[in-house]
């Protein structure tokens, strides 16, 4: 796992390097203070020598001011260091993301992404600046504090010599009992920002349908479950303190019976005590570092272990080798079946055999839950086919690279997404080069110009967080007139007008059949009226090509078809 994030860090190795160095000069300096301390006891003060006191107690100012200048630096260092690879990791991850298909990303569930990204990262970051800085501190003052206090008095270091393994044995035996819980912890993190995200997105549904008092029954049980996990892990957590000051506490107690007997008998002087206790005190202080550095390893193992976890997900949508473009719009299914999960026992497409030339005009329709959508989305690789294969403009979807398919394919998706800022920006997603004439071409095509042109601010009228200014008619047609401007050689709507009304969505087809002539245009509706005029019309049923025609054709060959027309315009008269 560590290996997985070292790519992270090598901008700002220098500064890991630094970081530990500092510590280290910090900690030599440190050590020498009591040391002089002792002198200045036992040769200045019982000598009465006030020069030697000023020179030895000078040389301990320096000291002073010299290890917290390199004491800063260290911190300094530590912090860029630790910052610049929580901003890089964070960066790889996001990255790991977007390469992910639809599957990889259903696997973990976008608020464990979330949460992975956030307070993951952050956990990690925090444990890795204090291993490149305590963690060398630490173990620099124990070894150089017991070197002092063992020259010092050989006997009386035994006490804390023989403290600190047994001090190991009790922190390792909380570490081994808190890293689970932690992990549940943090999978209770996954739970509460899934209820967050889902009442923030769907605010005006709880609105509408006063469910707030629901909302907040679902977001205290997901908040109590992270709270009681929370509680379960600090429990254990907490033995470490006491352990620590009980050690501390009764090291020094024992110091200072021992030492005190030594100094009645001559054994050991006052300055020596003095300078032995303080050097106790760094060597058990650098035991409760490492303690704390521990309980962060601790908690940041359960992080490192999700971390490593997206960072290893191979997509499983991969690019393919070749780099030539479509040829034309024309698509091709060879005996496709698919299912989301490679287990899974039913397929949810089998069988799919069709053929639809360049340019034209096919419609799609069928009952919910007849995979619809999920044939559509094979034809870009937003999933892959579970059995046979695709062509499009003769070639196998597979072997094109991802970028090059998904250009020359333009897709609305059923949910219409916008993103923060102005109309022109959304537009631009088609075509980050696009003129204000094609802009406006496109729109018109879509029967959104009319209604941008009615703003006071027109194409830069800002929308909002995810469109929040229009209607849902408005939003549909300017993602259709957004995947215009990709000027792509195949264009699919998934049910992406029913938010419109009849003539509004008449026009729309006009306007393709006159605008995109080239192009071959899907379109997956509910309403039998938007896809009557196609040169072709697809009837599915439960996850088959149930019939294929023309609207004539499939009035006299399609049972299905032919009831859902008749309730149609029962329902208009």
């Amino acid at each position: 796992m560590v290996r997985q994030l070292a790519p992270y860090t090598k901008k700002y190795r220098l500064y890991m390097i630094l970081a530990p160095i500092s510590v280290i000069f910090e900690v030599l300096l440190e050590i020498r203070i009591p040391y002089y301390m002792s002198k200045i006891v036992d040769v200045g003060i019982n000598t009465g020598d006030m020069d030697y006191v000023l020179r030895t107690g000078g040389m301990m100012v320096l000291m002073a001011i010299l290890g917290l200048c390199f004491g800063a630096t260290s911190s300094r260092f530590a912090s860029m260091a630790g910052m610049g690879f929580g901003s890089e990791l964070r960066r790889g991850l996001f990255e790991k993301v977007q390469s992910f298909s639809f599957a990889n990303v259903d696997k973990f569930s976008t608020a464990s992404l979330i949460t992975r990204l956030t307070t993951d990262v952050q956990t990690i970051q925090m444990a890795f600046m204090m291993t490149i800085r305590m963690l060398v501190r630490a173990p620099v003052m124990l070894v150089g504090a017991t070197i002092m206090a063992v020259q010092i008095n050989g006997e009386l270091a035994l006490v804390f010599l023989v403290a600190i393994p047994i001090l190991a044995s009790l922190l390792a035996l909380i570490a081994v009992k808190a890293y689970p819980q932690f992990r549940k912890m943090l999978d209770r993190y996954d739970n509460l920002n899934a209820s967050v995200q889902e009442n923030l997105i769907a605010i005006r549904v709880v609105k509408a349908f006063a469910r707030s008092e629901f909302e907040k029954g679902k977001f205290k049980n997901a908040n109590d479950a992270l709270t009681a996990a929370q509680r379960k892990a600090e429990r254990i957590l907490n033995w470490n303190m006491p352990v620590m000051q009980l050690t501390v506490y009764s090291c020094i107690v024992a110091i200072l019976w021992f030492g005190g007997q030594k100094i009645v008998v001559g054994n050991m002087q006052t300055g020596e005590l003095i300078s032995f206790v303080s050097y106790v005190n760094q060597i058990l202080m650098s035991l409760m570092m490492i303690a704390n550095v521990f309980v962060n390893l601790v908690m940041s193992r359960a992080s490192l272990q999700r971390i490593s976890d997206v960072l290893a997900e191979e997509p499983d949508i991969q690019d393919g080798s070749g780099e030539a473009q479509a040829a034309d719009g024309s698509i091709d299914f060879e005996n496709v079946s698919f299912k989301y999960n490679k287990d899974a026992s039913e397929k949810v497409l089998e069988g799919i055999d069709l053929h639809i030339a360049s340019g034209q005009m096919v419609g799609i329709i069928g009952g919910t839950g007849s995979a619809k959508s999920t044939l559509v989305q094979l034809i870009p690789r937003l999933y892959d086919v579970s059995e046979g294969r695709i062509l499009v403009g003769g070639r196998d979807v597979r072997d094109y690279k991802i970028a090059e398919l998904r250009q020359a394919v333009g897709m609305v998706l059923q949910k219409n997404v916008l993103f923060s800022g102005t109309i022109r920006d959304n537009l631009k997603w088609g075509d980050g080069e696009a003129s204000d004439e094609e802009i406006v071409a496109a729109a018109q095509a879509a029967q959104a110009d009319d209604f941008v042109q009615s703003f006071p601010d027109g194409y830069d009228t800002d929308l909002g967080q995810g469109g929040v200014n229009v209607s849902g008619g408005q939003k549909q047609r300017l993602c259709i007139a957004r995947a215009l401007l990709k000027k792509p050689k195949i264009l699919i709507l998934d049910d992406s007008t029913s938010a419109v009304d009849t003539a509004t969505d008449a026009r729309i087809r006009q306007a393709f059949a006159t605008d995109l002539a080239g192009t071959t245009k899907i379109i997956i509706a509910q309403r039998i009226t938007s896809v009557c005029d196609c040169d072709q019309i697809i009837v599915m049923d439960g996850g088959k090509i149930a019939a294929v025609g023309t609207h004539d054709e499939l009035m006299k060959t399609s049972e299905i078809y032919r009831d859902v027309y008749e309730s149609q315009q029962k329902g208009v008269a």
